[in-house]
């Protein structure tokens, strides 16, 4: 499966959180806060291999942990060597 970048993870589920804790209608009004929150909810399941949104945050922020705990970017990648190997 290929990994989300965390910057994008994190912007998506920062983004999606942040327009779900919205009250009342965006200046956009509320029929496009309900589109982007749906391309959002869309986009963090197609990114997570999920398929609605609650299960695409709780795997994102799993990522998002262990990208945080991995703070050279190997997590989950193959070293130089491993992919000249497989090639």
């Amino acid at each position: 499966m290929l990994m989300p970048h965390p910057t994008m993870l994190r912007r998506l589920v920062e983004e999606y959180e942040t327009l779900m804790a919205q009250q009342g209608d965006t200046q956009d009004g509320p029929a496009r806060r309900d589109l982007r929150a749906q391309d959002l909810a869309y986009t963090l399941c197609v990114s997570t291999g999920t398929r609605e949104v609650g299960g695409a945050l709780e795997a994102a922020r799993r990522l998002l942990a262990a990208a945080a705990h991995d703070p050279g970017g190997t997590c989950g990648a193959l070293a130089p060597h491993d992919s000249a190997a497989h090639g």
